[in-house]
């Protein structure tokens, strides 16, 4: 089992950046594939990034080029850099892992059948 937890959410202006970072604990983290959700009030979660054991990253379309994400398998953290943020951004953003060497397995991305996840951080962007 691998336990989750995050940090790094708050209150920004619109144009500005925030980085997320979510700590693994237990299972060996390089073995991971992790993933980052975000979810709005009304709105279903969504992936929004992943990045695999080997620093290969995903991205939605609606933050390609503004959000990084990366990993340190020595820290055992991952990391979401959020750069030129939007209203639209606004949201619970959550860290998840998944058992998946080359990528978040459907099963997770599509369904949420993730084998962990972090609490959640608030994230808000103001116009």
């Amino acid at each position: 089992q691998v336990q989750l937890v995050e940090s790094g959410g708050g209150l920004v202006q619109a144009g500005g950046s925030l980085r997320l970072s979510c700590a693994a604990s237990g299972r060996t983290f390089s073995n991971f594939t992790m993933g980052w959700f975000r979810q709005a009030p009304g709105k279903e979660r969504d992936l929004v990034a992943a990045i695999s054991w080997n620093s290969r990253t995903y991205y939605a379309t609606s933050v390609k080029g503004r959000f990084t994400s990366t990993r340190d398998n020595v820290k055992n953290t991952v990391y979401l850099q959020m750069n030129s943020l939007k209203p639209e951004d606004t949201a619970v953003y959550y860290c998840a892992a998944d058992r998946s060497p080359v990528g978040l397995s459907a099963s997770c991305a599509n369904h949420g059948r993730c084998d962990a996840w972090g609490q959640g951080t608030q994230v808000t962007v103001s116009s």
